[in-house]
């Protein structure tokens, strides 16, 4: 079902790609759009996890650089059962997080520095067990070929902006085959926005969840991520608003609320959803510890959060 959704929404991204050739060239232009859309589908397959990464100007971290962070990542794709992920760290003040990657061997999460500072250790770990939800479920990929393909489309949209004028030879619309080209620019991140099913926070909220045994806490995340979400900007995703569906919370200004065009459900009804799946665990106080899973049973939850013990303040791990 992942691979006919993912195949889908690709040929339609690259029917809507050829489209704007067509407006801006003709034939011509819709021939170039095409080779260039086959071209850039292969490409995004193989690197586009790794552009978006570049993208958000991300750094690699390991248990040595943040071993708190490392160690929470690795204890989540454990009780997962997925294999560990490369771990990054995006040096910005917002709270987010993304997942990304083709497909669970090859994947990698994301986390901000604003993140690490502002949740709790418990919080944290509900996060990177929401986003290895979305690695197991294979969303990463259709998430990541969406934003590049996404991307390009807008890229083409400035192009018939600055040139369409000088081509109506080509151009069998003429002015408005222009106008219908630049319009769809800024329609591209709204059209990514309904491609990417909603249902799949919901989802890979549940599954989060479940993975670290603690749904008040992802519950509790969510809450303090949307709150600063629409505080903090993120000039970064403003430059790339195709990307803002990968995050854990909308990293754009706005869209609070459940419409066609958000690309996350409203924070409110996750939180009620989670918070509805803690009563039901409520008669199981306590997630039952896997005996493969050593790392998990020994570890123990900083008193202070990300502090070091005592009454240090709260530390980042990735320093």
């Amino acid at each position: 079902m992942n691979l006919m959704r993912t195949a889908m929404l690709l040929a339609f991204m690259t029917a809507l790609f050829m489209a704007v050739g067509f407006l801006i060239g003709g034939k011509g232009g819709m021939m170039i759009a095409l080779v260039i859309a086959v071209g850039m589908n292969f490409f995004s397959y193989w690197n586009s996890d790794s552009m978006v990464l570049r993208m958000y100007r991300a750094q690699e971290v390991d248990e040595h650089t943040a071993p708190e962070y490392y160690g929470i990542v690795r204890d989540m794709a454990a009780n997962a059962g997925l294999p560990m992920p490369k771990v990054f760290v995006i040096d910005n003040p917002q709270p987010n997080a993304f997942a990304t990657g083709r497909n669970p061997e090859n994947a990698a999460v994301a986390a901000s520095t604003g993140l690490l500072n502002a949740l709790s250790y418990d919080e944290v770990a509900g996060v990177m067990a929401h986003e290895l939800a979305h690695v197991q479920n294979r969303d990463t990929l259709t998430m990541t070929l969406t934003a590049t393909l996404a991307g390009a489309i807008s890229m083409l949209g400035n192009f018939a902006f600055f040139f369409g004028g000088n081509r109506e030879n080509n151009n069998p619309l003429g002015f408005i085959g222009t106008l219908v080209a630049m319009i769809v620019a800024p329609l591209a991140a709204g059209i990514v926005q309904m491609a990417i099913s909603r249902t799949r926070e919901y989802s890979a909220d549940r599954r989060g969840a479940e993975i670290c045994g603690k749904p008040l806490a992802l519950a509790s995340a969510l809450a303090k991520i949307s709150n600063f979400a629409h505080q903090v900007p993120n000039a970064d995703a403003e430059r790339n608003p195709a990307t803002a569906h990968m995050f854990i919370i909308n990293p754009l200004s706005g869209e609070r609320m459940d419409n066609l065009f958000s690309t996350h459900p409203a924070t409110e009804n996750r939180i009620a959803a989670l918070q509805q799946m803690a009563q039901e665990m409520q008669p199981v106080s306590t997630p039952p510890v896997r005996a493969d899973n050593p790392v998990r049973k020994s570890r123990s939850v900083p008193p202070t959060g990300w502090g070091r013990g005592g009454s240090e303040p709260p530390k980042g791990p990735w320093s």
